[in-house]
């Protein structure tokens, strides 16, 4: 089965919006454990405008499930992976003040310094995966980093889903190919739902992960959130 890692950004952007720890972040984390997430996903920016430095001691203190820190490899990102040591670290190519993570690394103008970056954090007993859309020579590129892992960028997925699905999934189930034949473990992420997310995964072979984050702050809305990890679970059944 594939394992849901939930993103836990957008709780903590609800909590500093009052400027106190309401909801808690922590709790929330523990509950969405409790609650059958096999995960938990931080993405901490430099504007610290959710999920702050300071959450990270706590989280990895008392998460029990896989960890996985995400974000852009700067000197002080890197520094507080290495300090906490996560599970995984998904680095992302985004740059300060961008709004979310909207393309995959070039990871053939970025090898030299991605590679530096994966022995580095390998090095700390920390798996890496590398966030990419599914372009072949990118993926190429990606194994020769070192990484463990690629993480697909699925937005066009998301946002091409409803008007062809067969042509939205192709680039994705082509890829996984590939990725299968140079042995890199698959995750995925971004903008992926209740509607999109089973298929996705039926069509994606050797899908190890999906860290979704605002879908299920959305859907907990109207489900509740206990109610919307089942939900999600049951997708990737």
């Amino acid at each position: 089965m594939t394992k849901l890692s939930v993103n836990i950004n957008k709780i903590a952007l609800i909590r500093n919006s009052r400027g106190a720890n309401y909801p808690d972040l922590l709790k929330v984390a523990l509950d969405c454990e409790t609650f059958g997430a096999q995960g938990i996903t931080v993405h901490p920016r430099p504007d610290q405008r959710h999920v702050k430095y300071s959450d990270i001691g706590p989280l990895k203190s008392s998460v029990t499930t896989e960890f996985n820190i995400e974000g852009y490899p700067s000197k002080d990102f890197l520094e507080l992976v290495i300090q906490h040591k996560p599970d995984q670290c998904t680095l992302v190519p985004d740059l300060p003040g961008a709004l979310t993570s909207d393309n995959g690394w070039d990871t053939n103008t970025h090898l030299a310094h991605l590679k530096e970056i994966v022995k580095r954090l390998q090095g700390e007993g920390i798996r890496v995966s590398l966030f990419i859309d599914p372009i072949a020579e990118r993926l190429h590129a990606a194994k020769d980093t070192g990484t463990d892992r690629i993480e697909f960028y699925t937005g066009p997925y998301a946002h091409d889903y409803n008007i062809n699905m067969e042509e939205a999934i192709l680039p994705f189930a082509q890829a996984a190919k590939l990725c299968e034949d140079l042995d890199l473990g698959i995750n995925a992420g971004h903008d992926l739902n209740l509607d999109n997310l089973k298929y996705f995964k039926n069509h994606v072979p050797n899908l190890l992960e999906v860290s979704i984050g605002h879908a299920i702050v959305c859907d907990s809305i109207y489900y509740g959130l206990k109610n919307t990890i089942q939900m999600y679970l049951k997708q990737l059944q």
